[in-house]
């Protein structure tokens, strides 16, 4: 079952990015998920099942209507 993110969550990655950023942000979200490094801004497109993989915690989530 998918995880529950939406746009705008911030996550923590298993690997750093090039710059040395591990929180990544959630831009769009589907089959591949758009992210931007917090550390740099560069944005990168990865399939779900790579990015629900690599994720080791949500650091900040933003809830949506459905959810309250």
């Amino acid at each position: 079952m998918p995880m529950k993110l939406n746009v705008g969550d911030i996550v923590k990655l298993k690997k750093k990015h090039p710059c040395g950023g591990y929180e990544w942000e959630i831009l769009r979200i589907g089959a591949d998920f758009r992210i931007k490094c917090n550390t740099c801004e560069r944005q990168v497109w990865l399939p779900r099942k790579e990015v629900e993989r690599r994720i080791t915690k949500i650091v900040s989530s933003i809830e949506t209507e459905e959810e309250k």
